[in-house]
C-alpha cells in the first residue's frame, strides 16, 4: 500500500480549503446583511436586528430570515427610516405637522349666550 502524499493529494487539500474559506466568506457576509442594512437605514432597533442575524446564522439558519425581513420593517409608532420623498413646503406646514390635534382645533370666535 502506497501512503506517500502525492500531488493529486495536495491539489485536493488546496481546493478543499479554498471551498471552506468560500463558505466562510459566505456565512460571514449573509450573517452581517441585515445588520448593516438596518444600520445603514438608521433603523431605531439596529443593534438587536444585528444580534439576532448573527444568533441565526449560529442556529443554522432559523431565525436569520426573521432578522432579515426586520431589518425592511418599521417599528409602530416610529417614522420611517426611508424618507417617502415628501417634503414639507415650508417651517409652518412643518410646524403643523408636529402640532397635536387639539392645538389645531379652532376656537369659537363668538361666545354663544342662551
Amino acid at each position: 500500500m502506497d501512503s506517500s502524499f502525492g500531488a493529486l493529494d495536495a491539489f485536493a487539500f488546496v481546493v478543499f480549503a479554498v471551498l471552506i474559506l468560500v463558505g466562510v466568506i459566505i456565512i460571514v457576509t449573509l450573517g452581517k446583511l441585515p445588520g448593516q442594512l438596518a444600520h445603514k437605514w438608521n433603523h431605531p432597533q439596529a443593534g438587536a436586528i444585528n444580534a439576532m442575524s448573527w444568533i441565526g446564522i449560529a442556529t443554522g439558519g432559523l431565525l436569520w430570515p426573521v432578522a432579515f425581513i426586520w431589518a425592511f420593517t418599521t417599528p409602530f409608532g416610529t417614522k420611517s427610516p426611508v424618507g417617502d420623498g415628501k417634503q414639507p413646503g415650508s417651517a409652518a406646514e412643518s410646524d403643523v405637522a408636529a402640532t397635536p390635534l387639539a392645538i389645531l382645533r379652532k376656537a369659537p370666535d363668538k361666545e354663544t349666550r342662551p
